[in-house]
């Protein structure tokens, strides 16, 4: 098991955009739809053409986190499911169809391509990481973010985010498709925030198809109060707790 404090957040989906309405939808969640992203006025304009919806919802839960002062010691972990998947796609089906590729959409479609673009855009030198855990990829990103902790890190910021599959894919969806992001700000749990607790153990019961995705879900569990959650995938479950 492991426990950390999350001393701050913020996210972003559509008709979401405050800390007030995340907190009525944590009450009474639905599944955020729609196609709009976000202004992201903190990247000048030039550069924000060159970032599709993905990496704006990424960068503005990212920018929205930020704290002032010097942040060059502070960590980030970069999680997402699928990545850019839609960009991918589309490379692909050039190929198929014997066109070019463009290699600045190569250079965005790679998994690590949001972080980039955050750390040159808000030139921020910090050590940053991008990972895809799965249906388990928000608590491969806190494992990973403890362990930043454990090494020293006084803060790690993880920051999640998701698009809707392309409908090529949407026969391998095991959960429902939503565009959002989210950034926490952790620290060690002897630190002021709320505390939470992950562990793992093999599954205790059949999984069911999530009423949200994962990533999402996890988020609704720091902001509602609840006292714990199980997320079963792949055999194992995943227990979340809180800890006052």
């Amino acid at each position: 098991m492991i426990e950390f404090s999350v001393a701050g957040w913020s996210a972003w989906a559509p008709d979401l955009t405050t800390a007030e309405q995340w907190r009525a939808w944590a009450e009474q969640p639905w599944l955020p739809q729609g196609d709009a992203a976000p202004a992201l006025l903190e990247v000048p304009a030039m550069q924000r053409r060159r970032i599709e919806r993905l990496g704006r919802m990424a960068i503005q839960a990212a920018c929205w986190c930020e704290q002032n002062g010097d942040e060059s010691d502070i960590p980030l972990v970069f999680a997402s499911r699928h990545g850019d998947v839609a960009r991918s796609l589309a490379l692909l089906q050039s190929l198929v169809g014997q066109e070019p590729m463009s290699p600045t959409a190569f250079g965005l479609s790679v998994h690590n391509a949001v972080a980039a673009l955050y750390s040159i855009m808000r030139g921020s030198r910090s050590n940053y990481l991008a990972l895809a855990g799965g249906a388990a990829t928000v608590e491969a990103a806190c494992v990973e973010a403890y362990g930043l902790l454990a090494d020293g890190a006084p803060e790690v910021r993880v920051v999640v985010y998701e698009a809707p599959l392309p409908a090529l894919f949407a026969g391998f969806a095991d959960e429902p498709d939503a565009g959002f992001a989210w950034c926490w700000r952790l620290r060690r749990a002897d630190q002021p925030g709320t505390r939470l607790g992950l562990a793992w153990r093999a599954a205790q019961a059949v999984p069911v198809r999530p009423l949200l995705p994962r990533a999402l879900a996890a988020h609704k569990f720091l902001l509602s109060g609840d006292a714990s959650m199980i997320t079963t995938i792949d055999g194992q479950d995943w227990v979340w707790t809180r800890h006052g």
